[in-house]
């Protein structure tokens, strides 16, 4: 049995690759500002802040949810398959 998720805009997708993308895009201080925790703005890697939001759902979240909100979506997409 096949564990596809066609929908689910995630899968595939680790999670080291959505804060690589985002901080390619916001650079980590502009990060910090969008989701406020303390990996991101004293002393920021890719590694600790991975070690951090392992350990923390609520902060890996919150980095998913941006992810998904500004790079696995396209501009202008639509729930509903159209533009507009």
């Amino acid at each position: 049995m096949t564990n596809q998720q066609p929908k689910n805009p995630l899968h595939g997708v680790t999670l080291e690759h959505c804060l690589t993308k985002l901080v390619e895009r916001y650079g980590w201080e502009e990060l910090a500002r969008r989701i406020n925790i303390n990996c991101f703005k004293k002393d920021p890697s890719i590694k600790s802040s991975l070690k951090f939001l392992r350990k923390t759902p609520w902060a890996r979240d919150k980095v998913e949810a941006l992810y998904i909100a500004v790079i696995a979506k396209p501009a202008g997409s639509s729930p509903w398959g159209r533009r507009g």
